[in-house]
């Protein structure tokens, strides 16, 4: 398919004379520089809006044999256009470049003439304060745009420095294209050349040497030849900017400034135009130049491909294209995978699992007090002389020795509690792990379908700004077949730049969820990732018999067995619970033993082995003959026991200290499953009012995409306002949020559920969840 962008740097002209006042029937001829299939198609479009608005006033023909190809030549065109002049036609339409510069070379015009696209100002010597041509049976329609403008805009969407100018090569034949590019570089710090093309390949061949490309002409390229022109300009990472058609821009090229809709527009006028040279205007009192609706379009993916950030200056007036829910992703999760590398890698996870093993050592260090305290030590001293000759041997001037003793507790009652409280205190972290795990793998659960639900948001906002250029194109038509004021199209201007922000919104609020997921799956904020969709009825959620659980809860006659059922799974699964249990098995030792501890002994082996290594110098030896020497080694074993009584009362101050712990822990395992009869009561609420919304909201998009269309056929034929038609679409773009979302709300209330219950369905085998349903029903049916 060939560019459907050809009015936007091509001109059309159109000659046109009206004999009397008389209506009746008009011929019209025609005049171009390529016989091209685009060329035709915006050619039918052109005769079938003509007639739709001229409609039976007159009757127009457009007879073959007055359709005119110039190939280019200029000569050629001059004598086409005299021959359709002095010929038959009464109404004569040339466009094209080489087409426009031909006819508005001749002095005067015999015929009313109207020259109308979107031609660059750099080509024309027309002054722009004009609003028309003042010249008899001459008249413009113009789009303004120029080159200085495209490149301006194009470095401050990307510094370039060394660009290449692509040219269709049958128009730098006859155009002299390095005078009109170079003022257009007078502020700009760049180097460029031009190239020009007849095929992709030849700008291609020229990129090595280039950072940007310019791509001015293009406009008789197929579809496809611009898409390879995109992946090529990507791989090499070369930004670009065309002055083509927008719908280049989607295949892949960075960006434009022109409008989808300027096309339309046109066709349009000229229609209007026609319409008004058969009513008898002059052409030379027509409107000049067109409001065509000119902004930047950039392709939203080729910028992430490209590694271009968007200026925060530039969104406001930006209209973006392409999939923006789409990354870049290095790789793609699905629940299950999310959930099971959260378990291994999160860090709160982690820090949590550092709490349990130094529990374990805690109960270590209260099992080490049961181990054998051996120490060696070694001293060396002197004596003085004089002192040492009167010790009668017992302290030489001289001596070292060496002592190994051992301490060996037999029993201890504060030991044995020791070890027994800080068991318990180490099953209870353990279960407070087991808490922490069930918390991260929701919160990942939750994060998981918080950016299904950005990027189901981000895609209804892109979709609803396409409507709303939909509905500024009806305005914008009502408004020049006066059926409506320039207000309404002035308020879906001011809509559409809402709309630019609210999708801005979303590409942002998308990307922060995928922050989320990263910190939480411990990984890099700069990976870029992707999550897999998810359906109640396949995947994941139907191998585990979610809509198993619609179905119960969508039955009243299950409701309160249900959350009765739920309430006593949820006690018995509680890691909460089981925590403050193990903490009132440990208050128990702990309260036991202050009240036996006044009774209970302390029973304990010492023992020491000690060696004299050197005994030497004055009173070495004993002074009182026959007095035996001290041997050089000895050793004692010694057993001890001990029985508190009276400890400064602390043995009472400690029972009261755990009476008071304890009746603490009581009120907080009561209140904890108050709260937990609490969550499963409301968590099943939520659930139901979740499976109510799955229903309405399908049944609410349905009424409101209606509503939508009927308030758009009738604003178009002028029955109803504006202000009707942006609340049907405000209510359409809400029924639509709501129902894409109604899936993954639901689901979010069904892991809330399970986590409030303590037992998640995706980390159990099928048999386990079978026994789940089982014990229900069987409990169901005993109740009852």
């Amino acid at each position: 398919m060939l560019r459907k962008g050809i009015f936007q740097f091509i001109l059309l002209s159109f000659s046109a004379i009206v004999f009397g006042q008389n209506r009746g029937s008009f011929t019209i001829g025609v005049l171009i520089d390529e016989d091209v299939p685009e060329v035709n198609r915006l050619y039918d479009r052109l005769k079938n809006e003509v007639s739709a608005v001229v409609g039976e006033d007159a009757e127009l023909r457009f007879p073959d044999e007055y359709f005119l190809v110039n190939n280019f030549n200029p000569e050629l065109a001059k004598s086409q256009y005299k021959s359709l002049e002095e010929g038959d036609p009464d109404i004569i339409l040339a466009f094209g470049i080489n087409s426009f510069m031909a006819i508005s070379s001749f002095q005067t015009y015999a015929k009313p003439t109207i020259i109308f696209g979107n031609a660059p100002f750099d080509f024309l010597n027309i002054d722009n304060t004009r609003t028309s041509t003042g010249i008899n049976n001459l008249s413009f329609i113009i789009t303004p745009m120029t080159y200085k403008e495209d490149l301006k805009t194009f470095y401050d969407l990307y510094t370039y420095t060394n660009i290449g100018i692509a040219v269709d090569q049958s128009l730098n034949d006859v155009l002299p294209y390095e005078e009109l590019i170079k003022p257009a570089f007078a502020n700009l710090d760049v180097s460029y050349k031009i190239i020009p093309f007849s095929n992709p390949q030849e700008i291609i061949n020229e990129l090595d040497s280039l950072d940007a490309l310019y791509l001015s002409g293009g406009f008789l390229l197929t579809d496809n030849e611009i898409k390879i022109l995109a992946d090529t300009l990507i791989a090499k990472g070369i930004p670009s900017f065309t002055t083509t058609h927008a719908n280049d821009v989607v295949l892949g090229l960075l960006a434009t400034n022109q409008s989808t809709e300027n096309d339309d527009q046109i066709i349009r006028r000229v229609a209007l135009n026609i319409e008004a040279i058969i009513n008898g205007e002059n052409p030379s009192e027509l409107p000049l130049f067109l409001d065509g609706q000119q902004g930047l379009t950039i392709n939203y993916n080729t910028s992430e491909q490209l590694g271009l950030s968007i200026r925060y200056s530039l969104l406001a007036t930006t209209t973006l294209v392409g999939d923006l829910g789409k990354s870049m992703a290095e790789v793609t999760y699905d629940l299950p995978t999310v959930i099971n590398e959260v378990i291994e890698s999160n860090l709160n996870l982690q820090a949590s699992s550092k709490s349990v093993a130094l529990s374990e050592q805690d109960v270590k260090s209260a099992k080490s007090n049961y181990l054998p305290d051996v120490t060696a030590t070694a001293s060396s001293t002197y004596v003085d002389p004089e002192i040492a000759k009167i010790s009668n041997g017992q302290n030489p001037e001289y001596q070292t020795q060496t002592a190994v003793t051992l301490n060996q507790t037999i029993y201890s009652p504060d030991a044995s509690a020791g070890v027994r409280i800080n068991r318990e205190l180490k099953e209870a972290q353990q279960k407070q792990y087991e808490a922490d795990q069930l918390n991260t793998i929701f919160e990942a659960s939750n994060a998981y379908f918080n950016t299904l639900l950005a990027k189901a948001t981000l895609i209804i906002n892109e979709q609803n700004l396409e409507l709303t250029k939909n509905n500024l194109k009806i305005a914008t038509h009502n408004y020049e077949a006066g059926q409506a004021g320039k207000p309404d199209v002035l308020r879906f201007r001011s809509q559409l730049a809402q709309n630019t922000q609210s999708l801005i919104e979303s590409v942002t609020g998308l990307k922060q969820t995928y922050f989320d997921l990263n910190q939480l799956l411990n990984q890099p904020m700069t990976r870029e990732i992707e999550v897999e969709d998810v359906f109640l009825d396949q995947g994941t959620f139907e191998r585990y018999n979610y809509d198993e659980l619609k179905t119960i809860l969508d039955n009243p006659n299950y409701f309160n067995a249900f959350s009765e059922f739920l309430v006593l799974e949820a006690k018995k699964n509680s890691p909460e619970l089981q925590a403050l249990d193990y903490n009132l098995n440990a208050n128990d030792f702990s309260l036991r033993r202050a009240a036996n501890g006044r009774f209970a002994p302390t029973l304990a082996l010492q023992g020491q082995y000690q060696y004299y290594i050197d005994r030497s110098g004055a009173g070495a030896e004993p002074s009182i003959p026959g007095f035996p020497a001290i041997p050089e080694s000895n050793y004692y074993v010694g057993l001890n026991l001990s029985l508190p009584i009276f400890e400064r009362n602390i043995q009472n101050i400690n029972k009261q200290t755990a009476t008071i712990q304890r009746e603490q822990i009581m009120l907080n395992k009561q209140n904890t499953q108050l709260g937990l009869e609490r969550n499963v009561n409301v968590a099943v609420l939520q659930l139901i009012n979740q499976i109510a919304n799955l229903e309405v909201s399908k049944v609410s998009e349905e009424a409101a995409r209606e509503t939508l269309e009927l308030t758009q056929d009738a604003y178009s034929r002028g029955a109803v306002n504006v202000v009707q038609l942006l609340d049907a679409q405000t209510n359409y773009l809400r029924a639509r949020i709501a129902n894409a979302t109604a899936v993954y709300t639901y689901l979010i209330s069904a892991l809330q559920l399970e986590r409030t219950i303590g037992y998640f369905f995706m980390l159990h085998t099928e048999e386990e969840n079978q026994d789940f349903m089982q014990r229900f029903i069987t409990y169901f049916t005993q109740r009852n």
